[in-house]
């Protein structure tokens, strides 16, 4: 199916499901209240705000959801605590930041030798991730889940040490999270952990020698670029992935069955208007970062192979005593198989520009 004909079946899908909400004998009205962990940025204004434009949209406006910076009502890296305690009715979360609960979360939101934007999208709506993501969610965290919006390809990282190779990246004092913080101090790095806010003055002082954080978009408006010299590229820690938005269990419970379909519809619909935005976005930004003062260096290839090595490694070992981590592990690298063939007949993105 070509990009129109896509675009015409999506918009004939929302005219269907607004159709049918708007007919709905369910009269019920609600106002509810949207955790986030974002202080503002595309994140908080263009993916939360825009899930909750489509469900008031598709619902006519009979269901309102005011959404709320990070740490209005709770932790920023506890959303899901917010959720299931009821202090908010549904949350725009990064999965992720659960996982010191469970490893399976970072396969789920993306990690490295992962899947990219692309893949990712047709994993979850056609190789069934969203069945798997959706069950997963409910069985350990007792909330309703699904993804809402993407996550794109990182920029490596923003460094004041020239990385390349995989000596160069020994004993690095690296800002990041989640399984790349194992998987990087496997390789040899020196990573720590600390709040978003924290990374600009220490990039600036020298407390860290480099930081991954988002992409081109999301990275340009950090000020990174103005603190570190060198910007690594790709960033295949982060290949691609997915933010998700959340529902609490009895919220969703009482839902009818038309506005549960509305929900995940308005979720569907609020990824692929983020997909489309971020991927315009970052190529603008990238071409900024291009055109300004820090040095682009690009990963050698052999250090690219080390790390999914790496990876690989620690994928099977989380598998071996982790039944929800075999079970969604099982299922992407099926799907990267079946995406083998793809080079075989499709043109690479970008390869036709002169």
């Amino acid at each position: 199916m070509n990009i129109t004909k896509s675009l015409f079946a999506i918009s004939m899908i929302s005219f269907a499901v607004n159709s049918v909400a708007n007919a709905d004998s369910n009269s019920e009205t609600y106002d509810w209240r949207m955790a986030t962990p974002w202080s503002g940025g595309p994140l908080f204004e263009r993916d939360a705000k825009g899930f909750a434009d489509w469900v008031s949209k598709l619902s006519g406006g009979r269901i309102s959801i005011e959404v709320f910076p990070g740490g209005s009502l709770g932790s920023s890296l506890k959303v899901t605590n917010t959720v299931n305690s009821g202090v908010a009715e549904l949350a725009h979360n990064y999965i992720n930041y659960d996982y010191g609960s469970d490893p399976t979360t970072s396969i789920l939101a993306g990690h490295s030798s992962g899947l990219t934007p692309e893949e990712y999208i047709l994993w979850m709506y056609k190789g069934g991730g969203i069945e798997l993501y959706e069950e997963y969610r409910r069985e350990n965290f007792n909330v309703v889940a699904f993804p809402c919006s993407v996550s794109g390809t990182e920029v490596f990282l923003h460094s004041n040490k020239k990385v390349e190779t995989l000596d160069d990246f020994q004993g690095l004092r690296l800002r990041t999270s989640g399984a790349w913080s194992e998987i990087a101090s496997n390789l040899g790095a020196s990573t720590v952990v600390m709040a978003g806010g924290d990374i600009y003055s220490s990039l600036e002082r020298g407390v860290i020698d480099a930081t991954e954080w988002g992409t081109p978009e999301q990275n340009m408006l950090t000020g990174f670029n103005e603190v570190a010299q060198y910007i690594v590229v790709p960033g295949v820690h982060q290949s691609g992935g997915a933010n998700e938005c959340q529902v609490n269990m009895d919220v969703w419970s009482e839902l009818s069955d038309s506005d549960k379909n509305l929900i995940r519809m308005a979720a569907k619909l609020n990824l692929f208007d983020s997909y489309l935005s971020s991927s315009y976005e970052d190529l603008g930004a990238f071409q900024e970062l291009k055109e300004g003062p820090n040095e682009i260096i690009h990963l050698d290839q052999s250090f690219i192979d080390t790390i999914y090595q790496e990876t690989r490694k620690w994928e099977d070992d989380h598998a071996k005593d982790n039944e929800w981590f075999a079970k969604v592990l099982e299922s992407q690298r099926d799907f990267k198989n079946n995406m083998k063939v793809w080079s075989d007949y499709r043109l690479p993105i970008g390869v036709m520009a002169r």
